[in-house]
This record gives structure tokens, sequence and C-alpha cells, in this order.
């Protein structure tokens, strides 16, 4: 069974596979989201340093 690490890891790299298929001009958007969707994510994360 994967660990939630490792499936965490494996959704990042689908992620990255699908903008990196995009056309030039939509990929900063794409990495744009997803940049706030792992932001929120740290930051929710159990013992994330908040300031």
């Amino acid at each position: 069974m994967d660990q939630p690490e490792n499936r965490d890891d494996s959704d990042l790299l689908s992620s990255l596979e699908v903008i990196e298929g995009q056309p030039l001009a939509s990929r900063a958007e794409a990495y744009e989201s997803l940049h706030d969707t792992l932001a929120r994510r740290l930051e929710s994360a159990p013992g994330a340093a908040h300031s």
C-alpha cells in the first residue's frame, strides 16, 4: 500500500506532467494554481509554523 507521502509525490508529478503538456502560454497560470494549492496544504499541515 502507498504511503501518503508517496501518493502526494505521485499526484504532484502527474500534475507537473499535465502542466508541461500544455501550451507555453497556459503554463504560468497552471503553475500559479499549483503553487497556491501546495502553499495551502503546507500551511494547513500539522505543526506548520504560523507567524
